[in-house]
């Protein structure tokens, strides 16, 4: 014996199809799409293969519906680098980043040899220390970079573990030879 689920009321049926063409959010609208569905009486698995969402995203979202309505099916989802940086702490990042050099910042512990500039291993350090801030991504550390009105510069490879007395002692035994 099947259940009988309630049709959509042509209101609702139109607060969904009005939400759908209003919303710029992909997945929102995939929700939007597949409660008017349901709600239309069609089956689980065609909406699963129309719209790609599983049996029980699709009851969650027709439950969340009927007792919330059209605002529960807001995708309320952040990405795993969401902006962790409020706008006052940007601002502060922007006049420490313009104000000082790494080195007079980090003293001996910046990714640039001589630390006169801004490399994402300094910022990185700088954030976490700052406001205990770690992205996953390095595309998110050049973001707070332009952000901040910098461009992004690859740095010149130096191999650190070499001490430089080695590497001079190197450079002058290719010059006997």
């Amino acid at each position: 014996m099947t259940r009988q689920r309630k049709q959509l009321s042509e209101k609702q049926f139109a607060e969904l199809k009005m939400a759908d063409t209003q919303s710029k959010k992909a997945d929102t609208r995939t929700r939007y799409q597949a409660v008017r569905l349901y709600g239309l009486g069609y089956d689980a698995s065609e909406i699963g293969e129309i719209t790609g969402c599983s049996y029980t995203s699709l009851l969650r979202w027709w439950r969340e519906y009927r007792t919330a309505g059209v605002a529960a099916l807001q995708d309320q989802r952040r990405g795993g680098n969401h902006a962790r940086l409020s706008g006052t702490q940007l601002a502060e990042v922007q006049e420490r980043l313009h104000s000082y050099r790494p080195a007079q910042l980090f003293g001996d512990q910046v990714a640039s040899p001589d630390g006169q500039f801004w490399t994402l291993d300094d910022l990185r350090h700088g954030l976490q220390v700052w406001y205990g801030v770690t992205y996953r991504s390095l595309a998110s550390y050049r973001n707070v970079l332009k952000r901040c009105g910098f461009s992004y510069q690859r740095v010149e490879r130096i191999y650190r573990s070499r001490s430089e007395r080695a590497v001079a002692d190197f450079a002058a035994e290719i010059e006997k030879n």
